[in-house]
């Protein structure tokens, strides 16, 4: 760094940009520089300042290549020389530095600005979403934030940056893949034709939602999909499709729609199939209710390990939305059919590993019982699937 071009400096520049609104522009960052420096910087010295502050203080600075490849699915900062990627392969340790811990969390503050929440040494988290960026392709994408500041996180400013671009990969390029076995993808098809509702179930980006686009690629192209969703990422190349996105508060703690809400504005929308991206709080009291409600064909996606954990899972949900277990057992039975497991293989790619049949006991507790697994094929429940397929089919 030049004599001139101090650390001082710079951060003079940081501070007089700070109270702008939106990433500066050269022409803002360029003044900003003249006028700390007092007319004593030249012209080379003027552009290394510029190029060091714009990189720094546009986008997400030193990290903004890594979110547009077109393969990276997160980016993961855990220390100044320690930033990592995923690529669908495992994390993998980058190349890229900050040049201190200073650095790290002025871009997790300026990122928490943009995404309209507060991080600081009183609110030392912050959750929230980036959108506006374009791919190397011309797709547009969004990107999930989550900080965690120093001391909080103990080695230093922790940054998580899951970038959310649309899932549009339909079912037949997932079985060329891969990812979905042949016979399994007959299955599907015929799951999707005899509009049984299902969930997709699987650990994080194990592919829920890329599994869920490609099943609604199949959907009848006359019929009417509304999705909700917490973050925009399904987009099914299907010709009728609504897409409503939930909304957190503004720092003034107003503004947020729930996908809750969104739910209940969709039983609104003339719906032939209600999609939940991802089912994760009391909204599934409100979808169970929908397909109850003659919207046969729903769906929607549930972390679980597996999917025997799902009703478990379901149960703690619908807690929150004040159904009991003896209703959310009642609702599941009458109103899902189906479970689709997908998890991520010892090599990193992902894949369909089981299809459940949705079976109540005598109790009337529900159970999911397999009826194909990709290691040995069809399973218990196969007769019950064909036949419950069979009857729907035949209507």
């Amino acid at each position: 760094m030049s004599p001139l071009v101090t650390p001082e400096l710079l951060d003079r520049v940081r501070e007089r940009l700070a109270g702008g609104a939106g990433d500066p522009d050269p022409a803002q960052v360029a003044a900003a520089i003249r006028a700390e420096a007092g007319g004593v910087l030249g012209d080379t010295d003027l552009l290394r300042a510029l190029r060091l502050l714009q990189t720094e203080m546009t986008g997400a600075g030193v990290l903004e290549p890594l979110l547009h490849d077109p393969q990276v699915a997160d980016v993961l900062v855990t220390a100044p020389d320690a930033v990592w990627i995923d690529r669908g392969h495992g994390l993998r340790k980058t190349s890229v530095t900050f040049p201190d811990e200073a650095a790290v969390r002025r871009l997790a503050q300026r990122l928490a600005l943009s995404a309209g929440r507060r991080l600081d040494d009183a609110q030392p988290w912050v959750d929230g979403r980036l959108s506006g960026r374009e791919g190397a392709l011309g797709d547009s994408f969004g990107v999930r934030l989550h900080a965690v500041l120093a001391p909080v996180a103990h080695g230093g400013t922790c940054v998580s940056l899951r970038v959310l671009r649309p899932a549009t990969q339909g079912l037949d390029a997932l079985a060329a893949s891969g990812a979905v076995a042949p016979e399994a993808k007959l299955l599907l098809e015929r799951i999707i034709r005899a509009r049984l509702a299902f969930l997709v179930v699987g650990g994080t980006g194990a592919g829920k939602t890329t599994l869920l686009s490609g099943l609604l690629a199949k959907v009848d192209p006359e019929e009417r999909i509304i999705c909700v969703e917490d973050a925009a990422e399904l987009a099914p190349p299907h010709p009728h499709v609504v897409r409503l996105v939930a909304r957190t508060a503004n720092v003034e703690g107003v503004g947020e729609v729930t996908v809750r809400d969104l739910v209940r504005q969709a039983l609104r929308m003339r719906p032939d199939r209600i999609v939940v991206g991802e089912v994760r709080g009391a909204e599934v009291v409100d979808l169970l209710t929908a397909l109850n409600t003659g919207h046969d064909g729903g769906a929607g996606t549930v972390h679980a390990n597996s999917p025997q954990e799902v009703p478990a899972r379901l149960e703690a949900l619908a807690a929150l939305g004040g159904m009991d277990r003896a209703a959310l057992h009642s609702q599941l039975a009458a109103a899902v059919q189906v479970v689709l497991h997908v998890h991520r293989r010892s090599d990193g790619s992902r894949g369909l590993r089981e299809i459940g049949v949705v079976q109540p006991d005598e109790s009337g507790r529900v159970r999911i019982v397999a009826a194909w697994r990709a290691d040995d094929g069809p399973a218990a429940a196969a007769a019950e699937l064909s036949a419950l397929l069979a009857e729907r089919l035949d209507r």
